[in-house]
């Protein structure tokens, strides 16, 4: 089953596009018209092969839209409908693309959208909007379209985020020693397995959200992000601010939980630069960097881990990845889904959204309470119709036990 997963994250700099072949073991998995007590039966290892995978630049409009819709102030509704029409279409126009440049049509295509609100009440998530209207993938490509995969799971109680869970535990299976797999977007999330308790998942905090605002300041607009984090590799750290951004209470609070650009924004960042005039050109940038390695490590240390598998745009950065190294300690083994998994580090999350597309269409929960903090597993999204009517297969019983990345 060729499945399009489609992700645009909290630095909004770009959609990643991945086109992924998937196939359970012993089994087709694609029309339902088999044995249907074989596939309610079925389990075991789940393969797929990335056909392709691109990054997307979003055009300067739609990327300055997207960033406003992002700061916590109100914003004309013109504005938001506006943006949901133009990533859709935008959407549609790259899937399109990538299907033509390798030959392929696409089974399913899973669009996350843009998350412009993911609002937390003491810790329980009250709403969660992701925009970029799926009808605009649907009628281009003829594929039915997975979409709005966070809401069931707020719904039930969890947090929606980070879905990565699943497909972190499936990658990985049993481990010996306590890892956590890494994502390093605009928003640092970790999954944690470990031999003795259940996995669990949450975000740890700013990972490039900050430095991106302070890249964009640096460069005057030029840059959207710390290239190869040379801004960083410029500055001191100040430890009264690094002392000061900390004191967060959002790092106190227990998994599974949390956050966004609600918290980790322009203003946000604003209140503690306002009376340090002396900082240098370059120090509040390097003390944002240091923040996001330390509340990686910090979140690392409290679940004592062993063993970090990273991905994300931050992987990018080297000064980022270099005090990530340094936090952590030498006792603490630091490696990259592409050595672990040959996944590519900007392919994962786009994967992710392919897999719980693939989840659905088979009647399976893409979420799960241990690592969301939901009631109950969820199947994830609502389903917009292709050019022909829904036919889903014979849901499934047992979710996979494990996912195969063939070469």
């Amino acid at each position: 089953m060729i499945i399009a997963g489609l992700m645009t994250g909290t630095s909004a700099d770009a959609l990643d596009v991945v086109l992924a072949d998937f196939a359970l073991a012993g089994h087709d998995g694609n029309d339902g018209q088999g044995d249907g007590n074989q596939r309610q039966d079925a389990a075991g290892e789940l393969s797929v092969r990335i056909l392709a995978s691109q990054e997307v630049e979003f055009d300067h409009q739609l990327r300055l839209d997207i960033l406003r819709l992002l700061e916590p102030g109100d914003v004309p509704l013109s504005l938001v409908s506006s943006v949901d029409a133009r990533l859709g279409r935008f959407s549609a126009e790259a899937v399109q693309q990538l299907c033509a440049e390798v030959g392929v049509d696409c089974d399913l295509v899973v669009s996350h959208g843009q998350t412009v609100r993911h609002d937390i009440t003491e810790g329980l998530v009250t709403s969660t909007l992701q925009i970029g209207q799926p009808a605009w993938i649907a009628e281009a490509t003829g594929a039915p379209v997975l979409s709005d995969v966070r809401a069931r799971d707020v719904a039930a109680g969890g947090q929606g985020a980070p879905l990565v869970g699943i497909l972190d535990e499936l990658l990985i299976g049993e481990v010996e020693t306590p890892t956590a797999v890494l994502n390093l977007g605009g928003i640092a999330n970790v999954t944690v397995l470990a031999p003795d308790r259940g996995p669990i998942a949450f975000d740890t905090g700013p990972a490039n959200a900050l430095i991106d605002v302070l890249a964009r300041r640096n460069t005057a607009g030029e840059e959207g992000f710390d290239r190869d984090g040379k801004l960083a590799a410029l500055g001191q750290v100040d430890e009264e601010l690094l002392s000061a951004l900390l004191a967060d209470p959002y790092y106190q609070q227990p998994a599974p939980k949390s956050t966004g650009k609600e918290l980790f924004h322009a203003d946000y960042l604003d209140r503690f630069l306002g009376t340090r005039s002396h900082l240098g050109e370059y120090d509040a940038i390097a003390t944002v960097t240091q923040l996001s390695a330390r509340t990686v490590a910090d979140a690392c240390r409290t679940h004592g881990v062993t063993r970090v598998i990273a991905s994300g745009g931050g992987t990018r950065n080297p000064t980022l990845m270099h005090r990530l190294h340094t936090e952590l300690g030498d006792d603490v083994t630091l490696t990259s889904t592409d050595e672990e998994f040959g996944l590519p580090e900007g392919s994962k999350e786009a994967l992710l959204m392919a897999l719980l597309g693939w989840l659905t269409w088979n009647g399976l929960a893409g979420t799960q309470p241990g690592l969301t903090g939901a009631a109950h597993p969820s199947i994830a999204g609502r389903l917009s119709p292709g050019e022909n009517p829904l036919q889903l297969p014979e849901p499934l019983h047992r979710r996979p036990t494990f996912l195969n990345i063939l070469a």
